[in-house]
C-alpha cells in the first residue's frame, strides 16, 4: 500500500502513527495493497481555505476527505478487491488539540490526529454520518479499527471517543 504523508502544518504530529494507523484501517477494510493515500496535515489557515472552497462552511475543521476513484471495501464474494487511488485526507492538528482537550475522554493531539485518520479513510471508502443509522454504522467501525490497532500495539486506556461531527 503507498501511503504519504505529508506534513506542512509546521506543527509537530506523530507522522509514523498516522501512516500505520491509515495502513492498518485500509488492510482491515480489505483494500487491494497496490493502492494509493495521501495525508496532508496543514495549519487552521489552509483548513479554512479548504472547507469554505469544498464544503462552503465558515472556518476550519479537523479533517476533510476527497476521494479520487471511489474505492469500496470489497464484498464478501469478491476474491481480488479492485487497486487504485483512494484519494486524499486533510488533516488540521490545531483543531484536533483542541478537539483532544475538549473530548469528555480528554486524550492527545496525536490520537485525535489517529482516530481522524480513520475517520478520513472511512469517508474515502463511501461512508457518511449524515442518517443515525449511517453515524452509527460509521462510527462503530471507526472505533473498531482504532481499538483494533491500539491493541495491536499494547497501547492501553480507553480510546478516544469519537469527536468529529
Amino acid at each position: 500500500m503507498s501511503i504519504d504523508v505529508n506534513n506542512e502544518s509546521g506543527t509537530e504530529v506523530d507522522e509514523q502513527a498516522i501512516l500505520d494507523i491509515a495502513r492498518y484501517a485500509l488492510t482491515r477494510m480489505r483494500i487491494h495493497p497496490l493502492s494509493e493515500l495521501s495525508v496532508i496535515v496543514v495549519d487552521t489557515d489552509a483548513m479554512e481555505q479548504l472547507h469554505i472552497q469544498w464544503m462552503d462552511l465558515p472556518g476550519p475543521t479537523d479533517v476533510m476527505s476527497f476521494p479520487m476513484d471511489e474505492l469500496r471495501p470489497p464484498s464478501k464474494d469478491e476474491e481480488e478487491p479492485p487497486q487504485g487511488l483512494l484519494g486524499d485526507i486533510v488533516l488540521c492538528p490545531e483543531v484536533a488539540k483542541q478537539q483532544g482537550e475538549d473530548a469528555s475522554t480528554q486524550h492527545s493531539m496525536d490520537e485525535e490526529l489517529q482516530l481522524l485518520t480513520v475517520h478520513g479513510v472511512l469517508h474515502l471508502l463511501g461512508y457518511d454520518h449524515e442518517e443515525p443509522d449511517e453515524k452509527a454504522e460509521m462510527f462503530g467501525l471507526q472505533a473498531a479499527i482504532v481499538d483494533g490497532w491500539r491493541a495491536e500495539r499494547g497501547l492501553t486506556g480507553p480510546s478516544p471517543a469519537p469527536t468529529v461531527s
